[in-house]
């Protein structure tokens, strides 16, 4: 399933519902399964819904695998129904797309944590500084813990960062982790995936570079924002994962282009690695890393006001952000 987050707007309210994408429309899981347990004669099919298939996409994964289980149960069942289907009391389940608001899949993920993953990527960095690769980097993947609360979705618009006179895009891609655990091992770890999106770590480049010169961070020069969509896509939509290809444009020129297979740290390799001696949670996002090539730092370019960033990974599809035209502090 391509998963998504939308809110719909209603005479009592703005609500936000998990959804599953479906051409030029969104299914309502949790309205679609109150449908499906109604017609099973289920004498509290709201009640229940809420509780199997919740309506939000971090209790959505909290969830589980059961919850996931259920989605699809119920996407089956409605779209065999047809587009005219309703919900138990004649509520909407099927939203055109142009009906509703896109927001990020995961709008409040309980942690961030962006790796350091491509050879290629750390090589050029390293290359610009006058160094070598460290030899630690060899050893375990290695990452940062950004800020998960400005979190950013499709077609948002990013304020000009902290005065910056280097704003950077960086081409990622994203897991997110749909069980908890706990030393878990490099084997067993693709069963945690609940799916992959497209990241974006948005980088203030100087100011990176000045705070990290402390030997910590980053902190500031990325805390901003970080985007994330248009969906969460199931590992069984990807057979390939390392056939991936990565493609950034601004302003509709392509910037950067890459593959994902060539990552030298495996997302089950960095569960393993964080999962050891401490727990892993449903909705926890892991960064794979800018994947070589894939940002203005080793290209020498720099984004500017006006500028729209499309990053696009098929399935996933196309995440775009549209920088603030006009400076902000």
């Amino acid at each position: 399933m391509k998963l998504c987050s939308f809110q719909v707007q209603t005479p009592v309210g703005t609500f936000t519902r998990v959804g599953a994408l479906s051409d030029q429309y969104f299914l309502d899981l949790n309205m679609a399964y109150a449908r499906f347990l109604a017609d099973q004669q289920e004498v509290q099919p709201y009640r229940l819904a809420n509780a199997q298939v919740p309506p939000t996409m971090l209790e959505f994964l909290e969830g589980g695998p059961s919850t996931m289980a259920a989605a699809r149960r119920a996407f089956g069942y409605v779209a065999s129904l047809g587009p005219a289907v309703q919900g138990p009391e004649g509520e909407t389940i099927w939203y055109h797309s142009a009906s509703v608001r896109m927001i990020p899949p995961l709008p409040n993920p309980p942690s961030l944590r962006d790796f350091l993953a491509f050879e290629e990527h750390i090589a050029a960095t390293s290359k610009k500084r006058g160094q070598p690769i460290p030899p630690e980097w060899y050893k375990a993947p290695v990452y940062y813990k950004g800020n998960h609360r400005t979190i950013i979705g499709p077609d948002e618009e990013l304020a000009w960062p902290l005065k910056t006179a280097k704003l950077d895009y960086e081409l990622e891609l994203a897991c997110v982790i749909g069980r908890r655990g706990h030393d878990i091992s490099e084997r067993e770890a693709p069963e945690y995936i609940a799916g992959y999106t497209i990241m974006n770590d948005f980088s203030a480049r100087d100011i990176q570079f000045q705070e990290m010169a402390c030997r910590l961070g980053p902190a500031k020069g990325k805390d901003f924002a970080t985007a994330i969509g248009p969906c969460l896509v199931t590992p069984d939509e990807i057979p390939d994962l390392n056939a991936l290809t990565m493609i950034a444009r601004v302003n509709g020129e392509v910037w950067s282009q890459g593959r994902f297979g060539t990552i030298h740290w495996s997302f089950p390799q960095m569960i393993a690695h964080v999962s050891r001696g401490e727990a892993i949670y449903p909705g926890d996002l892991f960064g794979s890393g800018t994947v070589g090539g894939g940002c203005g730092l080793e290209l020498d370019h720099y984004l500017n006001p006006g500028d729209i960033v499309e990053l696009e990974i098929e399935p996933i599809g196309v995440l775009k952000t549209r920088i603030a035209r006009v400076a902000s502090e």
